[in-house]
């Protein structure tokens, strides 16, 4: 099933459970969805890894905020963002965990010989394309960054 039925459905059970965050953070990603799909140039369905994509900047977004809203003491708006972040969350894959993705990386980085931080940008294009939705970018180049250290 694809993730644009499955959204749907979820509203729908969102709406009769009468669940707001729920319900804010679905349209949110259907919202995304959509425009991702008529963006120009793009074909009518979208693949497994644009979802992931649109799904992780929808998350990206919101700890932005959450960041912002924090910083400036606004608790109510915190919450609402921390509420929508978890909803989209439960629609990407699982995150990798700090141990995994540094077992990964040691991995990689045995296999392409690499041992200082110059030739970081190898590792990196790799990584991020075999771990795209499974690891953030920035947590990829901080674990990276410190296991070359």
């Amino acid at each position: 099933m694809s993730l644009e039925t499955t959204i749907n459905q979820d509203i729908k059970a969102a709406m009769l459970a009468k669940n707001e965050a729920q319900l804010r953070a679905l349209r949110a990603v259907k919202s995304a969805l959509l425009l991702a799909k008529t963006e120009k140039g793009a074909s009518t369905e979208i693949t497994e890894e644009a979802e992931i994509k649109v799904l992780q900047k929808l998350v990206k977004q919101r700890k932005e905020s959450a960041d912002i809203y924090k910083s400036q003491n606004r608790a109510d708006l915190y919450q609402i963002e921390a509420e929508e972040i978890e909803v989209i969350e439960h629609y990407l894959p699982k995150q990798l965990s700090a141990e995994e993705l540094n077992a990964y990386l040691k991995q990689l980085m045995d296999k392409l010989n690499v041992t200082s931080v110059k030739e970081m940008g190898k590792i990196m294009g790799i990584a991020s394309k075999e771990l795209s939705g499974k690891a953030d970018g920035k947590a990829i180049s901080e674990s990276i960054k410190s296991l070359l250290s």
